[in-house]
């Protein structure tokens, strides 16, 4: 009795302190600067509910001609400014999914709405070549002044596509070669080879595997579809290779109470990736590249140590398998440095690393001995859009000029210590708050709390998304700054308080 006692007290107590500091950092947030004045508003401003009578007009005609399901309402894009997404019914809202994690530095930016102005561009957006035949003159440089300049250490060469899953399927293509390309030594293709890839059978399709972990994500194509292991829906009714798929680390929280278990639950989910790759060797269907998330977003933000890392890169070495590190959702600055796999302080971090969303076009970084031997076989019609590699250019601009990445460390501080606050004062709600940089997320009880809580806060103003079975996962742009992070504690502090 007397321990429920102190429980309830130190609780009203806390709650008491978090009302007061989140009141407060309404008020005493520092101003924003020149750059975000210019296209910030105040705050949300809520006209109905979301999705609006506007909303549901379109989605009913949009029904008429394609599955509506997954549309949560329509857009004012024209009306977005920064952080803030306006709806068709002139609802005014703050972002923190932002079209998930794809926008790097807020929406309608002057900076990049000068690119669009600039009459030296419009033959970029106009004309869209298809780069692998037919670049354009000024390629070179675009490159070289945008992807190369934030190119993963030991990478010097990179790939263009259009999207994450291109990226992903082409980088499994281009493992896959570099591999056969390996075991066959100094020999060149053979007549057998050209003939029965031809007819799908070996050895030109060889029987060679991708090793993947469950809950990873990396796409919807057929090879990414068999490495991706987070909803059913995305898999079902799809034909799948048979590849095998590792267990990855399911973490306890908070980590500093679990380390003894965490540290187990990691080597044993090492050990049986190294149990995996012997197990298809000896059946003949050796691993050519192993494929992970440095954390793994749509499946639930799972995170795993540095350490493990480290040694599964250690794993894919000692076993001659390329390594693969997706940073479609990852990359970009979210996590307080440009790759989230640098957290892991290696040297030679990976053989690919993956990237699209917030680089606003897709493609892959890769080593040199990952350069295909023969023209054509990695390839489609366009390989990514030079008018978004000319947008990324000044994205960098902005992110280097206005120094994001410190502003994404001290952003994500005040948005992370708010939630483990949160989780204290609401613990039958929220649990398992993690995170780097903004690149955060929590816990609800189960799917359905947490898909009434993301409800009942865009209804307050503020978008999030789901992600996993019941967690909350928090995206906002590189320029969301400490007092955005206030104002949407103050309203999921309410919300939470509030909710039955």
């Amino acid at each position: 009795m007397a321990s429920t006692l102190l429980s309830r007290q130190l609780t009203h107590t806390l709650q008491q302190n978090l009302k007061f500091s989140l009141t407060r950092c309404r008020y005493i947030s520092q101003p924003a600067n020149k750059g975000d004045v210019d296209v910030e508003f105040d705050g949300p401003l809520m006209k109905t509910e979301v999705p609006g009578p506007r909303s549901r007009e379109l989605m009913k005609k949009l029904s008429e001609f394609q599955n509506v399901g997954a549309v949560n309402f329509f857009c004012d894009y024209e009306e977005s400014r920064g952080n803030y997404l306006v709806d068709v019914d002139g609802n005014r809202m703050l972002d923190l999914y932002t079209q998930i994690s794809s926008i790097p530095i807020g929406y309608n930016h002057p900076a990049l709405i000068k690119v669009l102005q600039n009459p030296h561009n419009v033959s970029t957006f106009i004309n869209r070549p298809a780069l692998g035949c037919l670049p354009p003159e000024d390629y070179v440089q675009r490159l070289s002044e945008s992807l190369l300049s934030v190119a993963p250490k030991g990478l010097k060469q990179v790939q263009t596509m259009s999207c994450g899953s291109c990226s992903n399927e082409n980088a499994f293509k281009a493992a896959c070669i570099w591999y056969r390309n390996k075991q066959r030594g100094e020999v060149i293709h053979t007549k057998e080879e050209l003939e029965s890839c031809m007819i799908n059978q070996a050895p030109g399709s060889p029987d060679i595997t991708i090793l993947s972990f469950m809950g990873g994500f990396h796409g919807r194509t057929f090879g990414c579809l068999t490495a991706t292991h987070s909803k059913a829906v995305h898999k079902l009714d799809i034909p799948a290779f048979d590849w095998p798929t590792a267990p990855f680390p399911k973490l306890k929280y908070p980590l500093d109470e679990f380390v003894r278990e965490n540290s187990e639950e990691e080597a044993r989910c090492l050990e049986e990736v190294e149990d995996l790759i012997e197990k298809y060797g000896k059946k003949g269907r050796n691993v050519a590249a192993i494929i992970i998330e440095p954390i793994q977003s749509e499946g639930g933000d799972n995170h795993a140590s540095d350490d493990f890392f480290r040694k599964l890169r250690d794993v894919a070495k000692k076993h001659g398998c390329a390594f693969l590190c997706d940073e479609v959702q990852t990359g970009g600055g979210a996590t307080g440095k440009f790759w989230a796999h640098e957290h892991w302080g290696l040297d030679d971090p990976a053989d690919i690393v993956t990237f699209s969303k917030k680089l606003l076009s897709g493609g892959y970084f890769y080593k040199d001995e990952l350069r295909p031997d023969m023209p054509y076989r990695i390839f489609n019609t366009w390989l990514g859009d030079p008018s978004k590699n000319l947008m990324f250019s000044e994205v960098l601009n902005v992110i280097r000029g206005e120094k994001l990445l410190d502003n994404v460390n001290a952003s994500g501080k005040v948005l992370f210590n708010g939630l483990k606050e949160l989780q204290v004062l609401y613990p039958h709600i929220l649990s398992r708050a993690r995170g780097k940089g903004t690149f955060c997320s929590i816990d609800a009880p189960d799917e359905t709390v947490r898909n009434q809580l993301v409800l009942q806060m865009r209804n307050k103003g503020i978008v999030l998304g789901g992600c996993g079975e019941k967690s909350i996962r928090f995206r906002p742009t590189l320029v969301f700054r400490p007092h955005h992070a206030h104002l949407f504690l103050n309203v999921f502090n309410d919300v939470l308080g509030a909710h039955k």
